[in-house]
Order: C-alpha cells, then structure tokens, then sequence
C-alpha cells in the first residue's frame, strides 16, 4: 500500500488498461464491504478502520456511466478509434442480474453456476436483525438498485465428483440421473465438509452415512443426490428470501450457465411449488452489453433493458409438478440438516 497510488478492483483495472483512468465502479466495490448500502458510496469511517480513504481509490462510478475513450496505445493496437468505455455492472452477478428477461418486478432470481446466488433486486438495502441472521448481503446492482441476496453452493459439488470419474458425458450422467429412484438420499449442500474437500463423493458418501441415509453407489445415484439437494435447498433459501423481501415473488428466473440444466430446472420448480424461467446463459455478457447500450441511449431504462432481452433470448418455462412429493421430500431434507 505504501507504495501503491490507486486500489483497483479487478473491472476497474481492466478499464484502465484501455483508457488510462483510474475508477471504482459502484457493483463490483459494493463486494468489498467497504461501501455503505444507504448512501451507494465508499464509507468513510470504514476506510479509516483499515488504513485507507477515498483517496486510495478512483472516481466513483455507477453502470452506465462513462470511464473514458481508448488510449491511443490501444487504439493503434486495435486499429479502433477514439471510441468510449462504458463502467458496466463490473461484479458478473451485477451484469448478470441486470439481464433478466422480467416483465415486472416481481421475481426472484437465481445466478446458476459452479456457485448459486439467489436474490431479489430491491430499491433500497435491507439492514435489519432477520437478514442478518440468514446471512443475507445487499450487493449493489444497476440503475442504484441493491441485489439482497444470499450465497449458495451450486454445481461445485458436481464438478468436484466428476474430476475422478474421467471422460464422462454429462448429458449422459443426467439422464440416467433422471432415471434414478427419487429421494433416497439427501444432503445439505451448503455444510462446511463441501467447501472443499480432498474427495466430494467420499465426503457425500460420509455424510449420507452419519445422516442414516443409503450411500450414492453410483455415479447416477450421486448425481440425482446433488441435483434434488440442491433443488430443496433453493425452496428453503427462497422461504428465506420471500420473508424479507419487500414485495411478493412469483416466479424464479434461472440465468446463468445452470440455466441449460434443465433437470435441475425441473427439480427446482418442482421443489419451490412456483414457475421456473429459464435463460439466458450468457446473461452476465448480455447485462454487460445492454448497461452500454442504456449508456448509448438505445434504452431508456432495466425494464426496457429487460424487455429487449425477453423478446431477443429464448428461454424456457417449467412449471410445478409431483408437489406432494416434494413436499414429504422437503419435510425430510429439512430434518436431515438439523441432525
């Protein structure tokens, strides 16, 4: 730090590797947890806490705004001309969340990936002793909006299994997952023993041992195991969620790479009793170009953003099914993680 001028976060630092300035960009700073949620500005007396000021970091910026034009180092490079550099949403959830395809505002969205973050985009941060409690984070979003949401693990359990099973085809593992008895064995995908173990299918295996389950003794059988988890733990999260958010939900949109899984989509919508929306894929690299094309006057506002998008994205809806089942599923999912 002694030696350092500036403290740029990763999206800042590759603006200023195309303009030359220097700024910190409100979605991807509200992460460090070093901006105050009320005021969508670096805290002061956070600062002080930790040795530094405003001074330590670039001008303050919010999606949409501009950096800057490219050096003309990188305009020789590319062969482009002066053109601008527009601050996106610099965190991916931010360009992410800014991409869903929603009509209205009330929806729930789900970040799907090797990590799940489940959310609702609200106006203002919501502080209070219940969010606290369920570890809930305001994270800033577009347009000065506050993504509240909650951090879950997501196909990282998959991923782990499946670096000792070689050359397996995933569209193959989950159709003979869908094919599998239901319910026969249930974790909490977000116990501490899957943040990183040496071997994820001895630690599922353990833990399905020390919960009085049968064991996954097969790679299918392990996979039907991760994809329903995962699918209950999102209706218990999203219970969390329509608790603290300030208007109804309806409906839940899937973005992200998790989006194409459409087992799991299926699950999930099955399991939270509510439609599934599914797409887009890409939607961090959508959010990122429609933030510009907001900043170009192209749209007007997110909603015009998102109107755009639902018409210009396919997507693809999955509604409730066996809800009886799971509901006895989730009536034994919820005493399996308090054993």
């Amino acid at each position: 730090l002694e030696a350092a001028d500036k403290i740029l976060f990763m999206p800042d630092a590759l603006s200023y590797m195309l303009t030359g300035e220097m700024v910190t960009e409100y979605t991807i700073a509200s992460t460090a947890q070093l901006v105050n949620a009320q005021t969508r500005r670096l805290e002061p007396e956070l600062l002080k806490a930790v040795g530094l000021s405003e001074k330590n970091f670039g001008r303050f910026v919010f999606p949409g705004e501009k950096v800057g034009v490219l050096t003309e180092e990188v305009q020789k490079i590319t062969g482009l001309g002066a053109i601008p550099v527009i601050a996106v949403a610099g965190h991916d959830t931010g360009s992410a969340v800014a991409a869903v395809p929603a009509l209205d505002r009330n929806f729930a969205y789900l970040s799907s990936g090797t990590w799940s973050l489940m959310g609702v985009e609200t106006d203002a941060p919501v502080i209070n002793a219940e969010t606290e409690a369920l570890n809930f984070t305001n994270e800033g979003g577009v347009e000065g909006t506050i993504r509240l949401l909650k951090n879950i693990c997501g196909m990282w359990l998959l991923e782990r299994c499946r670096l000792n099973w070689g050359d397996t085809s995933y569209p193959e593992l989950i159709g003979e997952a869908d094919a599998c008895e239901p319910f026969r064995s249930l974790i909490n995908p977000d116990d501490d023993c899957f943040a990183n173990p040496v071997d994820m299918e001895k630690a599922i295996a353990e833990y399905c041992r020390k919960t009085g389950q049968p064991v996954p003794d097969t790679h299918s059988r392990m996979v039907r195991c991760i994809f329903e988890s995962l699918a209950l733990r999102y209706r218990q999260v999203l219970e969390m969620l329509k608790g603290v958010s300030p208007f109804p939900i309806e409906r839940l949109h899937v973005i992200g790479g998790g989006s194409k899984n459409n087992l799991l989509n299926r699950f999930t919508a099955n399991s939270i009793g509510m439609p599934v929306v599914a797409g887009p894929s890409e939607a961090t690299a959508i959010g990122n170009v429609m933030i510009q094309a907001k900043a170009m006057g192209l749209v007007g506002n997110r909603m015009e953003m998102r109107k755009v998008i639902a018409a210009c994205i396919e997507t693809e809806e999955f509604l409730p099914q066996d809800v009886q089942a799971w509901d006895a599923a989730y009536n034994k999912y919820q005493k399996i993680v308090m054993k």
